[in-house]
C-alpha cells in the first residue's frame, strides 16, 4: 500500500514539473515576440483620458474654430511630446492661444467694416422736434435752479449737480436719455456709448434695491451721478443649456443673454435694446451694505461653503433653494442702463399678437390657425404704418436668440402708433444653442411681411466677410465679463449662423408663394429713397450684391 501512494505522489510531481516547463518556454516565447515590435512610451493613465476627452469633445460638438490647428488632421497628435497631465503641452496651447487672438482680431475687422457699411449709414431727414422723447427745458430762474441744487447736494453718496442746458456737462446716463428718438434708443456709431457702458461697469454703486415686479430677481443699482441700471444675477453657468423638460414659462433668466442681446440687437441695425454691460459685483459692498431695502437685506445668508447669498422675493425661484450666491463675494451680473421714469416718459405695454398660452395643455389660436395673419393685418395698429414690420423685427431677434418670452412688447405713448418698438427683457434668450424653435418664426411665415432695410442686413451678416457669428464674437469681446470667460459659447455662435440662414429661407418662401399666388409684396421698402440716390456701383460692391 506504502509503495503504491509513493509511486503516485512520484507521479503527480513529474506532471506538475512538465506543466511548469510547458509554462516557462510560453512565456519565453510570448516575451521574445513582444521585443520584435517597436512600441512607443506609455502615457501616464490621466493623460490617456485627458487626451480621448479631448478627442470626444471636438468630435460630439462637431464644431472647430478657424485657425486653430487640428493634430488629428496634421497626424502629428499620436507622436506628439506630452507633458503629464496635459494633454498637446505647452505647444498646443499656444497654438490655440494664436488661433483664437487671430480669429478674434479678425471678427474685429468684420465688425469695423460692418459697421462703416452703407446699409448702416443710410442718410436721413433730420429729425423734427417732435420725434425727440425729451427736451431740455428753457433755462429756470435762478431761485429755483438755486433750490434744487441745494436739495441734491445734500443728499448722501451722490454728487453735486452742475448742469447747465450744454450736452457738455450731463453726464453718459442723461445724454442717453436725451439721445432717445422716435424710431431708436441711440444713434448708429454713438460717441456716448463708450462713456455711458465705461460708467456702468465701473462706478461705485451708492443704493441697491429690488425692483417691483416681475417674475425673477432684479435690483436697481443707482450711481453718484443719479444714473440708474437694471441689474439681473448670474443664475446659470455659461455651458448650461436650458433642461428640455422645463416649459418657456420656467426658464430661468441669464445675466448673459442681456448682454449679448444687446450687442445682437446693435449688430442688426435696430438699436432697440437699451445699453447692458456685464459687471462683477461685490456682494456684500455693493448690495447688502448700500440696501435700504429691508425686505432685500433679510434675504441674505452665508452658504455651508462660506459664500455670501441672496434670493429676495419674486414670483419664481426667490427662495434659499435658488440663492443667488458670490464666490465668495463675488457675483457676475448684467447691469442695463435705465430708460427715463414713466413720470417723464410714460410707456405703453401691448399684449403681442402672437403670444403663447402659458399653459401647459392649451395651444394659443395662431398656432392653430395658419390664416391667422389676415386677421391680424385688419386690425389696429396694425392695419398701417410700420407696426407690423416693426413686430417681424422683434420676431427675427427672437429666433436667432431662440427667445419664446415674448408675450409683450413697449412703446412710448409719446409717439403713438407711429414709432419703433422697445425691445425689453430678453433674460431668457440662448437658452439652447442645440435646437432651434421654429415656432418663433411663425409670424414672419404667416404675414410674410419683412423691411428691405432688414433683409438686406441680414443677408449682408450671411456673406462670409461679414459672418455673423463672426461679428458676434468680436462685438462681445469688448465687454468687460469676456476676460472672465466668453459671453456665448462657440456652439451658440455657430447656432446664430444656422438660424439667420432659416430666416433667409422663410423669406425666400415667402416670395415664391406670393409671386405664385400674386399676392401682396413680402418687402416693405422703407429705404426707396436711399436707393434712387445711390446706385449699387455707387455705393460698393458688397452692396450691389445683395440690392
Amino acid at each position: 500500500m506504502m509503495w503504491r501512494m509513493h509511486r503516485r505522489s512520484r507521479t503527480i510531481c513529474l506532471s506538475l514539473a512538465l506543466v511548469s516547463v510547458f509554462l516557462h518556454l510560453l512565456l519565453s516565447f510570448v516575451s521574445l515576440s513582444f521585443n520584435q515590435q517597436p512600441c512607443n512610451p506609455l502615457l501616464p493613465a490621466r493623460t490617456h483620458i485627458l487626451r480621448d476627452l479631448a478627442r470626444t469633445h471636438s468630435t460630439s460638438v462637431g464644431i472647430s474654430s478657424p485657425g486653430v490647428p487640428d493634430s488629428s488632421r496634421s497626424g502629428a497628435g499620436e507622436d506628439a511630446e506630452v507633458p503629464t497631465g496635459r494633454p498637446g503641452g505647452k505647444n498646443l496651447s499656444a497654438s490655440v492661444a494664436g488661433g483664437a487672438a487671430e480669429l478674434l482680431k479678425s471678427g474685429l475687422s468684420k465688425l469695423e467694416a460692418l459697421f462703416q457699411h452703407p446699409l448702416y449709414n443710410i442718410p436721413g431727414p433730420p429729425i423734427a422736434e417732435d420725434d425727440w422723447l425729451l427736451r431740455v427745458q428753457p433755462k429756470a430762474k435762478a431761485s429755483e435752479r438755486s433750490s434744487q441744487m441745494w436739495s441734491v447736494a445734500s443728499r448722501d453718496g451722490y454728487e453735486d449737480i452742475q448742469w447747465t442746458s450744454s450736452t457738455n456737462t450731463h453726464p453718459p446716463w442723461l445724454r442717453f436719455h436725451l439721445g432717445i428718438s422716435r424710431w431708436q434708443l441711440y444713434p448708429h456709431q454713438d460717441p456716448n456709448m463708450g462713456l455711458l457702458t465705461q460708467q456702468l461697469a465701473t462706478h461705485r454703486i451708492v443704493s441697491a434695491v429690488q425692483k417691483s415686479g416681475g417674475t425673477q430677481l432684479k435690483l436697481v443699482m443707482s450711481f453718484p451721478n443719479y444714473g440708474q441700471a437694471l441689474f439681473k444675477p448670474k443664475k446659470q453657468a455659461r455651458d448650461e443649456e436650458t433642461n428640455y423638460n422645463l416649459y418657456y414659462f420656467s426658464d430661468f433668466e441669464r445675466h448673459n443673454a442681456e448682454i449679448a442681446a444687446f450687442h445682437l440687437d446693435r449688430i442688426l441695425g435696430y438699436r432697440r435694446v437699451p445699453p447692458v454691460v456685464g459687471r462683477q459685483v461685490d456682494v456684500v459692498k455693493e448690495i447688502k451694505d448700500v440696501t435700504t431695502d429691508r425686505k432685500l437685506a433679510r434675504t441674505f445668508f452665508t452658504s455651508p461653503v462660506g459664500n455670501v447669498c441672496f434670493y429676495g422675493q419674486c414670483t419664481y425661484y426667490c427662495s434659499t433653494e435658488h440663492a443667488v450666491c458670490g464666490q465668495p463675494r463675488t457675483l457676475e451680473a448684467s447691469l442695463a442702463v435705465m430708460l427715463p421714469d414713466l413720470s417723464l416718459a410714460a410707456r405703453r405695454s401691448w399684449r403681442s399678437p402672437w403670444r403663447r398660452s402659458y399653459s401647459r395643455s392649451k395651444l394659443a389660436k395662431w398656432q392653430t390657425d395658419p390664416h391667422y395673419c389676415s386677421t391680424i393685418k385688419k386690425t389696429p395698429p396694425y392695419d398701417k404704418g410700420t407696426r407690423l414690420v416693426d413686430l417681424m423685427d422683434l420676431v427675427v431677434l427672437d429666433f436667432l436668440m431662440s427667445n419664446m418670452d415674448r408675450h409683450h412688447y413697449e412703446t412710448f405713448e409719446k409717439f403713438g402708433n407711429n414709432t419703433s418698438l422697445l425691445h425689453l427683457d430678453n433674460g431668457r434668450a440662448f437658452g439652447r444653442h442645440s435646437k432651434d424653435e421654429p415656432t418663433i418664426l411663425v409670424p414672419l411665415e404667416q404675414c410674410c411681411r419683412i423691411r428691405r432695410s432688414t433683409w438686406l442686413r441680414l443677408r449682408l451678416l450671411s456673406l462670409p466677410r461679414y459672418r455673423l457669428s463672426d461679428v458676434m464674437r468680436a462685438s462681445l469681446s469688448q465687454d468687460p465679463l469676456h476676460s472672465v470667460a466668453p459671453l456665448l459659447l462657440e456652439p451658440h455662435l455657430a447656432a446664430l449662423d444656422r438660424r439667420l440662414k432659416a430666416v433667409l429661407q422663410a423669406v425666400s418662401r415667402c416670395q415664391q408663394e406670393q409671386s405664385e399666388k400674386g399676392g401682396d409684396e413680402v418687402i416693405y421698402d422703407d429705404i426707396a429713397f436711399w436707393k434712387h440716390e445711390f446706385t449699387p456701383a455707387g455705393v460698393s460692391s458688397h452692396t450691389s450684391e445683395i440690392l
